[in-house]
């Protein structure tokens, strides 16, 4: 998935996910949300003809949003990897 980063700060990151859909991103956002090390996680389709997704993170203390959003894809790709039908 190609994710373009458009702010990064201390404990913001404001990215934009390219081809993906509500889906991955609720996946995502809940998962973030749900983390103690961070304050807000949401994303914003925009227009679904014209706008890529943009998702923004921000976290507390000194966690790093990059690091832990890599983090929680990894773990929701071995959740996901997993599953046995």
């Amino acid at each position: 998935m190609p994710v373009k980063v458009l702010a990064r700060d201390t404990n913001e990151l404001r990215v934009r996910f390219s081809g993906e859909s509500h889906t991955s991103l609720q996946a995502l956002r809940e998962a973030l949300n749900n983390d103690k090390n961070v304050d807000y996680a949401n994303y914003f389709p925009g227009h679904p003809d014209l706008d890529e997704p943009e998702f923004f993170i921000r976290t507390i203390k000194k966690t790093d949003p990059a690091d832990l959003l890599m983090k929680l894809v990894a773990n929701l790709k071995d959740d996901f990897g997993s599953l046995k039908i």
